[in-house]
């Protein structure tokens, strides 16, 4: 008989969280109807009708950037991340192949025994930069978000190899190793195309932190009452994401006048083969605010569970972040104050996600 949660909170937190079950402990339990812990207030649900179609012209060959091609890309790219935050790209030098076994590699984390997935929660893990847990700061949320996920920070190939999970560490490692020379590409177009001139050792210390995590969305009861993720920016300098087929990405139009009620949002649609790419809050803080962090989320559905696979692509905790210098320069204003990212990033991960309200953190005063 499926355990019921439905009024007792303590008992929900303790299973899914402190006991590492996660979501999916909960719908293998047998659970017919989600519990309120998850149900999200209707302004954060993903209301149909407020969904501006799909983005279907925002993909990019990035073959091209290498080519004669070069400038008519580049602008692409910037002209994507001024706008929406968020594109695809295709011939990115990651083999499809590749992609294909990580979405085989994340079914095959989560389809383990609880115990086994447990050995990562916070606190037990053998290594700090392994990390399994459920929605994004429990402790802080109202409402749950329906996900499970792994995350694996990378520091070298061997610490990769001794303590990631069996799993998902190969085809996770060969993931990082074969996306960064595109994660710096496309950095270095987007900053030219600022009209500002950067070393390459400036361009690694703005990607120097990776992460890698697969996230897993069992199958939804009640996806209306739900959301996967919520409304968030993410906050790094690039992010790369795998999609599986299923789809579910919502990033929202800027509109600074828009209420809730009036918000619109796109949906990323899967394509097979690409990997999409979006702007995070480093690298709207970087440019003075001329690329825009994609404030994104992600919807639950009741047919089929769902994978996705980010690498978060991050300065250094060390680094400080600010706008570049010649751009606040040219614009007259420093829109955002110089902070070390381990500031940033302490403040992003202790609070619920709530839109781009990260920002402000690092806002001018």
């Amino acid at each position: 008989m499926a355990p019921n949660f439905t009024n007792d909170e303590a008992s929900l937190f303790k299973f899914v969280v402190k006991e590492g079950k996660g979501v999916k402990g909960l719908v293998d339990s047998g659970l017919t109807q989600v519990p309120a812990r998850y149900i999200q207030p209707p302004h954060h649900r993903i209301n149909k009708e407020h969904v501006a179609g799909s983005l279907e012209n925002m993909t990019i060959d990035l073959s091209e950037l290498d080519g004669p091609n070069h400038e008519q890309v580049a602008k692409a790219i910037a002209h994507a991340a001024e706008t929406l935050g968020f594109f695809q790209v295709v011939n990115h030098g990651v083999p499809v192949e590749l992609l294909e076994s990580l979405k085989v590699a994340a079914h095959k984390f989560f389809a383990q025994p609880p115990e086994k997935k447990a050995m990562y929660l916070k606190g037990v893990s053998p290594s700090p930069m392994v990390k399994y847990g459920t929605s994004f700061v429990p402790e802080k949320e109202n409402a749950l978000e329906w996900k499970d996920y792994v995350s694996m920070t990378y520091t070298n190939d061997a610490d990769a190899i001794d303590f990631w999970p069996s799993e998902c560490k190969e085809v996770a490692l060969e993931y990082i190793k074969t996306s960064t020379e595109m994660v710096k590409k496309l950095l270095q177009a987007l900053i030219r195309k600022l009209g500002v001139n950067v070393d390459e050792s400036r361009v690694d210390e703005l990607i120097g932190l990776r992460m890698v995590n697969m996230n897993f969305y069992p199958t939804c009861p009640n996806p209306d009452l739900t959301v996967g993720v919520g409304r968030h920016s993410d906050m790094g300098t690039l992010t790369v994401l795998l999609q599986d087929g299923i789809g579910g990405l919502y990033v929202k139009k800027e509109d600074e006048n828009a209420s809730v009620e009036n918000e619109e949002w796109v949906e990323i649609p899967p394509i097979h083969g690409a990997l999409v790419i979006n702007i995070g809050d480093t690298l709207q803080i970087l440019s003075n605010g001329r690329y825009k962090s994609a404030e994104h989320r992600v919807r639950t559905t009741s047919v089929e569970s769902r994978v996705s696979v980010p690498i978060f692509n991050a300065p250094m905790p060390g680094v400080k972040i600010g706008p570049l210098a010649e751009l606040v320069a040219r614009d007259g204003v420093a829109r955002y104050r110089d902070v070390l990212f381990e500031d940033y990033m302490n403040n992003f991960f202790g609070k619920s996600h709530d839109g781009k309200k990260s920002l402000d953190f690092a806002a001018s005063t």
